[in-house]
């Protein structure tokens, strides 16, 4: 079965620096087989034996302490939930620019109250759909100038999430098929 796994926060801001040779490494240590990075921010497309998807992402995260000594956050997805992700998205033909849209893959779905607060935030500027772990963030101004670019979701909900762009979003699902 193929998963991908988005890493939070490498190669950013000059932290948790990682190759992604050195990133194909862990993963196939894990015992994956197939794997490709895309772009240097921690997105890796893999074959695995069909498992829950929590289980992958905590023997990814363990190889990375072992083998990196980087303690990061991984969520991992199906191939055929982020193809769901993409036909779901409720923003379709409502953006130019790919960087416009983020998806945030959250490690476990909000609670009602932490929806609610989450989707307090919505605005003309900054528009917010909650399914099940994934956040739609559509954006009308810059992601460093927005509420969940400053960290709303991990400082307010406490859940691990990490976003990628629409575009990054699409590349997976088509290296996941590739």
């Amino acid at each position: 079965m193929k998963y991908a796994a988005l890493l939070r926060g490498i190669n950013v801001g000059g932290k948790n620096k990682v190759a992604m040779a050195d990133l194909r490494s862990v993963v196939e240590a894990c015992g994956y087989t197939g794997v490709k990075t895309y772009i240097n921010s921690g997105n890796v497309v893999f074959d695995a034996a069909k498992a829950d998807d929590r289980k992958i992402a905590g023997k990814i995260h363990d190889q990375l302490l072992e083998d990196l000594g980087l303690d990061i956050s991984v969520m991992v997805r199906s191939v055929a939930e982020i193809e769901a992700i993409i036909a779901k998205n409720p923003y379709s033909g409502q953006f130019e620019n790919h960087k416009d849209l983020h998806v945030f893959f959250l490690a476990d779905e909000l609670s009602n109250e932490n929806s609610a607060l989450l989707l307090e935030k919505n605005s003309d500027a900054e528009m917010i759909s909650v399914d099940g772990r994934t956040i739609y963030y559509l954006l009308r101004i810059s992601i460093v100038d927005s509420v969940l670019g400053k960290g709303f979701i991990d400082r307010k909900l406490k859940v691990p999430a990490t976003a990628r762009n629409w575009r990054t979003v699409e590349k997976l699902a088509e290296l996941g098929n590739g």
